[in-house]
């Protein structure tokens, strides 16, 4: 391995992905990063691609930003640690996005209504 690469087996940690972010939009098959269930969910029929909690190197949910702070809506039960380490990456991503308007993609709250039942928490605010 070479300096600052991790081991193959190193765990991904949990991310905020942005919308549209290359990762997600980058290969032909997506399903190893966006399970199957989740890619209508996450990809809308515009093209346009919310923005997504990564957990384990996989989509498991969705964010966004409110007045309040930043939301986020896990698809699936996540454990306590996966949490806290979503909530550590929000603060960094609030104090990177204060000087913001957090309505800015307000355009996109329509879709989150008609997300699946989920795990929803103010990460920050």
């Amino acid at each position: 391995m070479g300096p600052g690469r991790p081991a193959g087996d190193t765990p991904a940690p949990p991310r905020l992905m942005p919308m549209w972010d290359s990762t997600l939009l980058g290969y032909l098959d997506r399903s190893r990063i966006v399970p199957t269930e989740y890619k209508a969910v996450v990809t809308r029929t515009n093209g346009d691609v919310l923005p997504t909690l990564l957990v384990d190197g996989r989509v498991a949910g969705v964010w966004r930003t409110t007045p309040d702070g930043i939301e986020a809506t896990a698809f699936r039960p996540l454990p306590a640690k996966t949490w806290k380490a979503l909530a550590k990456e929000a603060e960094a991503l609030s104090t990177f996005l204060e000087s913001r308007d957090p309505t800015v993609y307000s355009r996109y709250n329509n879709w989150w209504p008609t997300l699946p039942p989920g795990d929803t928490r103010l990460l920050s605010g």
